[in-house]
């Protein structure tokens, strides 16, 4: 595109419905991408989406859902961006006027892929009626057949014709942008060749079977998207709305931040929030897997499709409905598909050399024989037709990317979060796991446990100072200093132009002087501690403590010790980690002696008193000897989380957990990380068993096809009957429970 083509590009989003398989998106992108003024184009099979950069000044968005119809897609515009709603594809936004041409007449080459056909049952779709109309056709055949035997070519080369019609039409819609060889097209030949030598009955059976093929397709596929859908119908349609005392149902789609709703005991909330009233059980397993209902009360989070067990509460909306903890999640799975697995991307380029490789042989088979060897012309035609049905790599191209959205719909279920193919084949080669220390293995919510001053410096004056300077701080040890000195009834004396030593601590004006709230070692080095204060430091670390220091201009004030705990499941899943043969250890800014009583307490190796390039360092050297996941907070660990094969962000639904990392942990268990390993190792060995049943299939009734052992329709069912296979391979992987060891 020219910089001018760039001021004038739009982006666009569609709902595309009738993709089964990899070859369907492919087929759709490259469509698509050939015409004028169209760059960035991105399909989602599972999410049934199609987004693209259009310079609508060369081509009209109405050109691009023609040339959808055309291959015999239902498109529609994807509304939810423009209404500030979010709509799951086979929502009432995507259209009923999907499948229509331009002069608004339905097409009888279409009308199987129209977007009201979900949520019916197979026989009611637009494809299940195809199937039953083709099995009719070939019924009649047969009675006519049977009946006036004369006649019974014709019966069947009427059936075939008939059948063959609307896949024929697709056929020639490709040809005519450019794609010679779709399953469609090699469906045709394949039909219409039968017909001329003379195998009229087989081939009305293969355009039945085909059509059988495109119904256990949709279905599957169907499934597999369910997993997905289901996410969006955990939020309600409506809430209750309080406005001037008066409360009254709206949609909950409608709510806006700020505003106050009421959630009545069995109710889900219908919005992220903070409580502003009432104290209840909240059931959180919808939304990160939790299975026990925690308490939350007035200034705590909920997330929007949680469940109210106890008490009324009236809620803040923090969040609207966009960007609410499911609605990120689904997004976050949705556009996950784009981060393609290596492999996925290698069978890509396969598939694309594939099929015409495949026609180039079946051309051969056909020529070569009775040229050559003098063989008969009808044997060898039917050799090679046979060969083009089982050429089509349907099997090979969804077999990847069917169990990788599976995977992720899994572990969206159960809050382990992964941005794609790429993250879950990284997360199966883990060989290392570096752990910050504090809020991912420990709580992150250290508890002051000693109070040493210095001088005349009394403990209400040392409060005063490391409250001032930690005011506004959200990190760990400074919430437990500023919950210390409100429990102590201390003020915290006014502060500003505060700022983090990274690594080291923090500065900040408090009263008219600086003063500094950092780690021993450091306030050593700047006059703000003396040895006999850095041995009772030392003291406070070998009984696991942290230890901070409180210092003006070369003026000790005193020492704060803290200590944070490990979280119950921690040691469970090291033990589990080890026992996958993954090797787990701590990387912590924190003082040698605290960690190692942690990492004591968990059979772990550490490495202490780490700023954020020693983190970074120790990831890249760990790199060399296999894949590494780096377990953070996804901020103050940001360099190190990226430097990983794999960085996993812990977090209950933060906006940061879910955005920085290539993962998220919700549930802020430990436990969870020897699951996500498990769920991606899972899904993987999935990917293998898929491409060996798309592969091993095709050789052997490529063999036996070639040998004359199997025909035209046994072909066809080889080909279906793959896709189906891997596919249901695939849904295995929704009933993966990866929390049980194996």
């Amino acid at each position: 595109m020219t910089g001018t083509d760039v001021e004038t590009a739009t982006a666009c989003d569609w709902t595309v419905s009738g993709m089964d398989c990899g070859s369907c998106a492919t087929k759709i992108k490259d469509a698509v991408g050939r015409l004028p003024g169209v760059s960035g184009v991105e399909v989602g099979i599972m999410s049934e989406r199609l987004r693209l950069t259009l310079d609508e000044a060369q081509t009209g968005r109405d050109k691009v859902e023609k040339t959808v119809r055309a291959l015999g897609y239902g498109i529609a515009p994807r509304a939810a961006a423009a209404k500030n709603e979010f709509v799951m594809p086979g929502g009432p936004k995507a259209g009923t006027a999907a499948t229509r041409d331009e002069s608004g007449h339905g097409s009888p080459s279409h009308v199987h892929d129209d977007p009201a056909d979900r949520g019916k049952r197979w026989y009611q779709t637009g494809k299940g009626k195809l199937v039953i109309f083709t099995a009719l056709l070939l019924a009649v055949a047969w009675g006519i057949e049977l009946l006036a035997p004369q006649f019974g070519k014709w019966a069947f080369v009427a059936a075939c014709l008939i059948g063959v019609a609307p896949v024929a039409q697709r056929a020639f819609a490709a040809l005519r942008l450019g794609q010679p060889f779709t399953i469609e097209s090699l469906m045709t030949v394949a039909a219409i060749g039968a017909l001329f030598i003379d195998a009229a009955e087989e081939a009305a059976l293969v355009v039945f079977l085909f059509a059988v093929g495109e119904v256990l397709e949709g279905v599957a596929a169907g499934k597999a998207r369910d997993g997905i859908r289901a996410l969006a119908n955990l939020v309600p349609k409506t809430a209750s709305l309080e406005l001037n005392g008066v409360t009254k149902e709206v949609p909950a789609a409608s709510l806006r931040v700020g505003q106050f709703v009421l959630v009545r005991p069995g109710d889900r909330v219908p919005a992220d929030g903070e409580i502003a009233k009432g104290t209840s059980g909240i059931d959180e397993s919808p939304v990160t897997g939790e299975s026990m209902p925690k308490t939350r009360g007035p200034g705590d989070p909920v997330f929007a499709g949680s469940i109210n067990t106890e008490a009324v509460l009236r809620v803040m909306v923090t969040k609207a409905a966009e960007d609410n903890t499911i609605a990120r999640i689904i997004r976050l799975v949705e556009e996950a598909e784009e981060a393609r697995a290596p492999t996925e991307r290698f069978i890509d380029r396969f598939s694309r050399w594939y099929m015409p490789a495949i026609v180039t042989v079946a051309a051969l088979v056909v020529l070569v024989p009775p040229l050559a060897f003098a063989q008969p012309w009808d044997t060898w035609i039917y050799r090679g037709l046979a060969l083009l049905l089982i050429g089509c790599p349907c099997a090979l191209v969804i077999s990847v990317p069917a169990s990788i959205a599976s995977a992720l719909s899994t572990g969206a279920r159960r809050g382990l979060l992964m941005k794609g193919g790429a993250v879950i084949e990284a997360a199966s080669k883990v060989s290392r796991i570096a752990f910050d220390k504090t809020g991912t293995l420990t709580h992150g919510r250290p508890m002051v446990t000693d109070i040493v001053t210095f001088g005349a410096t009394t403990e209400a004056e040392l409060l005063a100072v490391a409250a001032g300077v930690e005011t506004g701080s959200s990190h760990p040890l400074a919430i437990a200093i500023l919950n210390k000195a409100t429990e102590a009834g201390v003020a915290a004396l006014p502060s500003r132009d505060a700022r983090a030593l990274m690594g080291k601590g923090v500065i900040a004006t408090v009263g008219d002087a600086a003063a500094w709230v950092t780690s021993p070692r450091h306030a050593m080095e700047n006059g703000g501690l003396d040895d006999p204060g850095l041995r009772q430091a030392t003291v406070f670390e070998e009984e696991g403590k942290t230890a901070v220091a409180v210092f003006r201009e070369k003026t000790p004030l005193g020492l704060i010790a803290m200590r944070d705990e490990p979280r119950k499941d921690a040691a469970e899943a090291v033990r589990q980690l080890k026992d996958m043969g993954v090797a787990p250890v701590i990387l912590t800014g924190d003082n040698p002696r605290t960690a190692a009583a942690i990492a004591g307490g968990l059979g772990m190796e550490f490495q202490a008193d780490m700023m954020p390039e020693d983190k970074l360092t120790a990831i890249r050297d760990m790199s060399e000897h296999g894949g590494v996941m780096m377990i953070g907070d996804g901020i103050n660990d940001a360099p190190a989380l990226k430097q990983a094969d794999v960085g996993v962000a812990m977090g209950s639904g933060t906006d940061v957990a879910l955005e920085t990392a290539d993962a998220a942990i919700l549930r802020d268990r430990v436990i969870d990380i020897p699951a996500m390993i498990r769920l991606a190792r899972a899904a993987m060995a999935n990917v293998r068993q898929n491409v060996a049943i798309a592969l091993g299939l095709k050789a052997v009734f490529l063999v036996t096809t070639i040998l004359g052992i199997t025909g035209l329709w046994i072909a066809i069912l080889a080909d279906t009957g793959a896709t189906v296979l891997v596919t249901l391979n695939a849904l295995r992987l929704l009933a993966f429970k990866p929390e049980r060891e194996a």
